[in-house]
C-alpha cells in the first residue's frame, strides 16, 4: 500500500508539473468563471428575486443563487470530463499502454489520473466563492462552511463515478471526451444550476428532484445560503453518500471490463 501510495503522488507532481508548463490553460479557465460571473451578475438585474426559491425564511439575489450553481456546475463539467480526456491524453501521447504495463493496481492507474483534479477542484471551488463574496458583496453563513465541505466530498465520487463510465467508452469507441463535457453541461443545466427546477414541466421535475446533482446544488445552497446545519442535512448527506458508491462501483466495473476487453484485443495502445 505504501508503494502504491507514492506512485498517485508521482501522478500528482507529473500533472502539477505539466500545469506549471502551460499556464495558459489555467488562466484561461479562471476568465471563463469570471466571465460567467459578470453575466449572470448582470441577469440578476432583471430576474425578480420572489422568482427565486427562497432560502432560511427570506428571498435571495439571483447572484447568490447562481454563484452556488457555477460552482458545483463547473466541478461537474470538470469532474465528468477530465476522467475521459486524461485517458485520451495518454493514448495520444502512447503512454497508455505503459501504464498498465507497470506492477500498479489498475486501481491505482484510475486515481492517478484524476488525483490532480481531487485536489484541485476543491480548492478552485473555495477560491471562486472567495471572490465572489469579495466582489459581488454576496454573503455565505461563515458556519455553513463545514457541512458544505462534506456535501462536496460526498458529492466527489458520484461525479467520478460517472467519468469513469465515460473512460470506458473512450477506450472502447477511442472517441467522446468532448461529449462527456457536454453531457456534464447538460446535466448541470438540467438540475438546477442556473435558475430553479420549478420551471421545468411537472414530470421533468420529479426526475430531476431524485437527481444526486439537484440534491447537492439545493443542500450547499441551503448550508450556504439558508444556514441548515448538519441535522437538516444529514439525509440529503446520506443520499449523496449511497449514490455516490453506487456510482463509483459501476464505474469501476465498467473501467474494468474494458480494460479486460482492450487487454485481451490487444488493442489497448490504439488510438
Amino acid at each position: 500500500m505504501p508503494g502504491e501510495f507514492r506512485k498517485l503522488w508521482a501522478f500528482l507532481r507529473r500533472d502539477v508539473l505539466v500545469l506549471l508548463s502551460y499556464r495558459t490553460a489555467f488562466v484561461a479557465d479562471v476568465l471563463n468563471l469570471a466571465f460567467q460571473t459578470l453575466v449572470f451578475s448582470f441577469v440578476g438585474g432583471i430576474v425578480n428575486p420572489s422568482a427565486l426559491p427562497s432560502y432560511g425564511g427570506e428571498n435571495i439575489s439571483y447572484i447568490a443563487f447562481v454563484t452556488v450553481g457555477i460552482a458545483l456546475g463547473a466541478f461537474v463539467q470538470v469532474g465528468m470530463g477530465r476522467v475521459a480526456t486524461a485517458l485520451r491524453n495518454e493514448q495520444l501521447m502512447g503512454t497508455l499502454e505503459s501504464l498498465f504495463m507497470t506492477p500498479s493496481h489498475p486501481l491505482t492507474i484510475q486515481a492517478g489520473l484524476v488525483v490532480y483534479d481531487l485536489v484541485y477542484v476543491p480548492v478552485r471551488t473555495a477560491i471562486f466563492l472567495a471572490i465572489i463574496v469579495g466582489v459581488f458583496d454576496v454573503r455565505f453563513l461563515p458556519g455553513a462552511i463545514g457541512p458544505a465541505l462534506v456535501l462536496l466530498l460526498l458529492f466527489m465520487p458520484f461525479v467520478w463515478g460517472l467519468g469513469m463510465v465515460g473512460a470506458s467508452a473512450i477506450l472502447t469507441f477511442r472517441r467522446g471526451a468532448g461529449v462527456m463535457s457536454l453531457i456534464g453541461a447538460g446535466l448541470a443545466v438540467g438540475s438546477g444550476a442556473y435558475f430553479p427546477i420549478t420551471v421545468f414541466p411537472g414530470w421533468v421535475q420529479d426526475i430531476a428532484r431524485w437527481s444526486p446533482i439537484t440534491v447537492a446544488f439545493e443542500a450547499t445552497r441551503q448550508a450556504l445560503i439558508g444556514g441548515h446545519g448538519w441535522g437538516r442535512l444529514s439525509s440529503q448527506m446520506l443520499y449523496l453518500a449511497v449514490t455516490g458508491v453506487l456510482a463509483m462501483v459501476a464505474g469501476l466495473t465498467f473501467f474494468r471490463w474494458a480494460i479486460s476487453r482492450e487487454l485481451r484485443l490487444g488493442s489497448l495502445g490504439h488510438y
